[in-house]
């Protein structure tokens, strides 16, 4: 298959080298005068997480990649990669929207708004709702965080019963991946996007998330916040399921003891983390962005969340 993969962003990189690895061709996308800076070759060294356990296996190489700076419809690619940063999305389905030609656009990202709506712009039935089971960072020529076997499709409205879909879905298992798919993936997105809000906040608050994952007190008060949120997801339509049903009633102790176990960083879910904030991709002010949407929202909806408002400011 030929890929783009949009921008050379930590989850673009650590995707094209595997789908790259598994015989696809895989070109990056990134803005005019980016190439030469950037350089042609990555320095990676990452964990693997297709294989050798909670750990993965370390991977260090030399990568050299195609990068292009211009693109439109008539490129010729089969799929097109979109994962950016959810306040940038808008911004990339524009650029987008007059671009995609044929090509089928797997949107793999954080989503807050409706997920219908913030692609509206795309043709729908050439989009694919993904997410990343991935992360780290980038600095400079310098690639480092981690690879988990899930990676994570979803339903969103008919986008599951298409060839494209199919197509995707056989692409990342070929390249070793364990396709989890979901049926409700807006609700999914939502959940995930409060989860990552509970987790973020306290350590915004404190300036670092390794160590506010290190403190009890901390990873109790995000399982709180998540608690707090779930009426939020359904005020949005959302349906919440299993996890929100996890964060809803198991202690709040308990389960943060089982959220410092799982993100310690001898642990690939950890190390990425880990990876992320030593690259400078979990500084305070992205963690608060979303604080800043999760509570705009429950203003506009009317559901009150003192204890996130409480770590606002």
């Amino acid at each position: 298959m030929k890929i783009l993969m949009f921008g050379r962003g930590t989850i673009a990189m650590l995707y094209g080298w595997a789908l790259e690895k598994a015989g696809n061709q895989v070109d990056f996308y990134v803005r005019p005068g980016r190439a030469a800076q950037y350089g042609p070759e990555v320095d990676l060294r990452i964990q693997d997480g297709r294989a050798g356990g909670r750990k993965g296996v370390t991977v260090s190489e030399t990568w050299p990649i195609t990068m292009r700076e211009e693109l439109d419809a008539g490129h010729g690619y089969d799929l097109i990669v979109l994962s950016v940063n959810h306040d940038q999305l808008d911004a990339a389905v524009t650029f987008l929207s007059t671009r995609v030609g044929d090509a089928t656009v797997l949107v793999f990202n954080n989503v807050w708004s409706e997920p219908a709506d913030a692609v509206s712009a795309l043709p729908s039935a050439q989009v694919v709702w993904g997410f990343p089971g991935a992360g780290g960072g980038v600095a400079g020529s310098a690639l480092r965080g981690g690879l988990l076997k899930p990676v994570f499709l979803g339903h969103c409205g008919d986008s599951n019963r298409t060839d494209r879909y199919r197509q995707v879905r056989d692409l990342f298992r070929h390249a070793g991946f364990r396709v989890s798919e979901q049926r409700d993936f807006r609700s999914w997105l939502w959940f995930h996007f409060i989860m990552d809000a509970g987790l973020l906040a306290p350590a915004a608050k404190s300036g670092s998330f390794s160590k506010s994952i290190e403190s009890r007190a901390d990873v109790k008060e995000s399982v709180l916040l998540i608690r707090e949120m779930v009426p939020l997801l359904k005020a949005k339509g959302g349906t919440p399921r299993l996890g929100a049903a996890a964060f809803s009633y198991v202690p709040a102790g308990l389960l943060g003891r089982l959220l410092q176990k799982f993100l310690r960083p001898e642990n690939i879910y950890g190390s990425i983390m880990t990876q992320a904030e030593e690259t400078g991709h979990l500084g305070r002010e992205a963690m608060f962005l979303y604080t800043r949407d999760v509570l705009a929202d429950a203003r506009r909806l009317g559901v009150p969340l003192p204890r996130l408002t409480a770590l606002e400011s």
